[in-house]
């Protein structure tokens, strides 16, 4: 008799630690999904133009021939474009 209690607390235990998993993983895949939890966000990041840090998150963006690039600000942007243009 208490080699089937001991088989169903055996199952029990399995089930227990599958749900957990799923549950991990689902989070897990939540947190890399949502930009708004992603610690790359707030990663600090230098800009090319006047080379002061910032966080990402607050960068003005510009993809440059699949390069991209964050700029402290829309002048920082707008300098970088212009001196590309005069090469």
């Amino acid at each position: 008799m208490w080699r089937v209690i001991f088989l169903i607390g055996i199952i029990w235990a399995f089930f227990k630690v599958r749900k957990l998993v799923k549950q991990i993983r689902g989070s897990v895949n939540q947190s890399l999904s949502n930009p708004a939890n992603n610690q790359l966000d707030n990663l600090m990041i230098k800009d090319p133009v006047c080379e002061v840090y910032f966080p990402r998150r607050e960068g003005v963006h510009l993809n440059d021939h699949g390069k991209d690039l964050y700029f402290c600000s829309k002048k920082c942007r707008d300098t970088y474009l212009s001196e590309k243009k005069s090469y």
